[in-house]
């Protein structure tokens, strides 16, 4: 479910700069994404059942998000050469950050260390082309999260479900 927007502090903000590798060790920053939708999404690890579920459904939806003028980016702590196995093995269709410095994960506050829960919380960030946070999900249950995404990306931007 999403965050209330105006619940959480980081919605209306400027998204917190990042420059971190891709799998094939290649650095994005968020000015990379200017201009377009951005969803970024933080999740704890690679080819674990809930992250390679929440990985296939937003690679199974790629089109229909460039279709509403978006990009989809992945973040977790996994180095380069797991994020490659993980895009491999699954056949992902978009782009996997690695952040093992945890910079965009402490920037994003989706690091947690508590009795509950120790990482990274699976979050997810619409930004909007001019770089600012639009909506922000937090706890992120994996069912039904992309299907909440798409439908808040088409309400931003006008589109016609």
């Amino acid at each position: 479910m999403m965050t209330d927007e105006k619940s959480d502090p980081m919605t209306g903000t400027q998204a917190p700069d990042f420059c971190i590798p891709d799998s094939e060790g290649e650095e994005y920053c968020l000015k990379d994404f200017a201009g377009k939708w951005l969803v970024l999404y933080f999740y704890p690890r690679d080819n674990t059942p809930g992250c390679t579920m929440e990985a296939r459904a937003f690679s199974d939806a790629v089109d229909e998000f460039a279709a509403l003028g978006a990009e989809i980016v992945g973040v977790s702590a996994d180095s380069e050469a797991s994020h490659q196995k993980f895009t491999t093995k699954q056949g992902l269709r978009f782009r996997l950050l690695s952040d093992q410095n945890h910079d965009a994960i402490a920037a994003y506050k989706v690091w947690k260390d508590s009795m509950l829960l120790k990482g990274i919380e699976r979050s997810t960030f619409l930004i909007t082309p001019d770089g600012h946070i639009a909506a922000v999900w937090r706890k992120v249950k994996v069912l039904s999260h992309v299907d909440e995404v798409k439908e808040t990306l088409r309400e931003l931007t006008g589109s016609v479900g």
